[in-house]
């Protein structure tokens, strides 16, 4: 999947069946549906993909304590970015691994 195809899944108001977890949780948190897509990281935390997506879920509720210790569990620097900066690269390093 391409991320321009992704973009257009965006405009589902149903989740698309199928979709890797991690690109679902950013369908999710696309939805302002943070609880689903934080219930999605924490479903196989201690692994880096699911991690990363749990700092980034955190940043974005604000609690940036909390998003920095997410951060350094997916060993990975706090992106300094915008949100929807750091939302779209996460889609797209999803897309290639996933």
């Amino acid at each position: 999947m391409k991320l321009e195809e992704f973009n257009r899944l965006i405009s589902d108001s149903i989740c698309p069946e199928g979709l890797p977890s991690l690109l679902e949780a950013l369908w999710q948190d696309a939805h302002d549906n943070w609880e689903a897509a934080h219930d999605i990281a924490q479903l196989k935390e201690g692994t880096q993909d699911y991690d990363r997506l749990h700092a980034y879920l955190h940043r974005k509720e604000g609690d940036s304590w909390n998003a920095n210790y997410w951060y350094q569990r997916a060993k990975v620097k706090p992106f300094k970015g915008t949100l929807d900066e750091e939302w779209r690269m996460l889609v797209a390093y999803y897309l290639e691994r996933y």
